[in-house]
């Protein structure tokens, strides 16, 4: 059955209705049921700022809004650390006995990397030694949020999510250095994949998500993932995704827009925009059980009433997609 879900971030600062909303229109048949993020409670609450909060020792601090390793967590770090914890609890609360698959996100190490700052300065990317410190940390404490989720939602079916926005510009050498005024070299696709690969097995699913184009699906199953979530208009190869999704990689299509003015989508629309892509592969029932509609990325720039109405719309549109790949 072609399933439906958001990619993470919601607009607001009400976790508990962003948490209603998930259970409530996610929560149903072929719906995937995330952790609300909500960037707008600030920094801590952002991708990064979050991340932080799941490395394990590796204090970091903010300074002058850049996020920094150092040598005793900051203010901002404990407060990501605490903001997750909450979160968590409020989604315990609604999702507790739910027996269906829930979506964890995390950032992955390479965006990270990319965004994160050394102590006397420079990107984490920049220092081959800080940035795998900088992934084990992340992974071992993956490992421990999986573990505590599993505690907490003992009969849900956990999939991990792994946000990658930065991860083509890292494989390009097309990250800035601190000044601007150079980039980093580019970093090779075997250490990629090694960084990855623990993330990708932390659960019996894992999801690279990555909304910027150039990420190919050669990469995404050498790091062990077993689906690949992209925006359907960054999408350049669609033979070669046709290809890894006969193969068995799942796909987790971003089939309603995230940028531009437009912020309403009638499932009819986005019938349209799926079946206009895919249908042509021929792929039938097969592609069907390996679908997921979702939002090309985060919805937190869309008003709360947009979000609701955009993962409705995807709800429906999943129903219709069905339908029309299984004649």
């Amino acid at each position: 059955m072609v399933g439906f879900t958001g990619v993470g971030s919601l607009p607001g600062t009400d976790y508990p209705a962003a948490v209603r909303l998930v259970m409530d229109v996610l929560g149903a048949d072929g719906g995937i049921p995330h952790l609300p993020e909500l960037p707008a409670r600030g920094p801590w609450a952002s991708l990064i700022g979050r991340g932080t909060a799941v490395l394990t020792e590796l204090p970091a601090e903010l300074v002058a809004g850049e996020w920094r390793l150092s040598d005793h967590p900051g203010i901002d770090q404990r407060r990501a650390q605490a903001t997750l914890r909450d979160d968590l609890d409020r989604f315990e609360e609604d999702a507790h006995d739910y027996a269906g698959t829930v979506k964890l996100q995390v950032v992955g190490p390479w965006t990270l990397a990319a965004s994160m700052f050394l102590p006397l300065g420079g990107r984490v990317l920049g220092d081959r030694a800080a940035r795998r410190d900088l992934a084990q940390s992340l992974a071992d404490g993956v490992g421990d949020l999986v573990a505590q989720l599993r505690r907490r939602l003992p009969s849900a079916t956990l999939v991990l999510q792994v946000d990658e926005p930065s991860l083509p510009a890292v494989l390009n050498g097309a990250v800035p250095t601190e000044g601007g005024y150079f980039r980093h070299r580019a970093v090779h696709p075997p250490e990629v994949a090694e960084a990855l690969r623990p993330l990708a097995e932390a659960t019996a699913s894992g999801v690279l998500h990555c909304c910027a184009p150039g990420l190919g699906v050669d990469l995404v199953r050498a790091s062990g993932f077993t689906a690949v979530s992209v925006d359907q208009e960054l999408i350049t190869d669609i033979d070669a995704v046709a290809q890894a999704v006969d193969e068995g990689l799942g796909l987790y299509l971003g089939c309603l827009p995230t940028s531009g003015r437009t912020r309403t989508w009638t499932p009819d629309a986005l019938v349209t925009r799926v079946l206009g892509l895919l249908r042509p592969l021929e792929l039938g029932s097969a592609l069907a059980d390996r679908l997921v509609l979702a939002p090309a990325c985060g919805l937190a720039g869309f008003s709360a009433r947009q979000a609701s109405t955009a993962l409705s719309a995807l709800r429906r549109a999943s129903e219709l997609v069905d339908d029309a790949l299984r004649q």
